[in-house]
């Protein structure tokens, strides 16, 4: 885990997956329905299922955490979906890493902030 923000509604994360973790995940081998895939997808494919899952265990027990600790078992705390996006350069990475640092200062202006859904009621 990289860098890292709760919001009041979402969170946001850099996740950094190199080369040699794809070998080590411990899941259901990935098929290749083609044997001509070349490589670098077959690695894109395995990669995209890790972030499957490393994003399902994060959901499933902050949810029981969070559960537990409001006393309401079983209730949804997150959406089904995750936006993702894959970093590929320095410059890339620096510009995320800012836009996460700076997200809690835009929360007084978010359109999903409840005090800006009341006020525009």
């Amino acid at each position: 885990m990289d860098d890292w923000v709760v919001m009041p509604n979402h969170f946001h994360g850099v996740i950094i997956i190199n080369d040699q973790s794809v070998g080590a995940i411990h899941e259901s081998p990935l098929q290749r329905q083609n044997k001509n895939t070349p490589d670098e997808e077959y690695i894109k494919q395995r990669r995209r299922m890790m972030l499957s899952k490393i994003t399902g265990w994060f959901k499933m027990n902050s949810a029981k955490r969070v559960n537990l600790e409001r006393g309401t078992p079983g209730v949804a705390v997150w959406h089904r979906s995750y936006h993702d996006h894959i970093i590929r350069n320095d410059t890339d990475l620096h510009r995320i890493r800012a836009y996460i640092a700076n997200n809690p200062l835009q929360w007084a202006i978010d359109e999903e902030n409840p005090d800006n859904i009341n006020a525009a009621q």
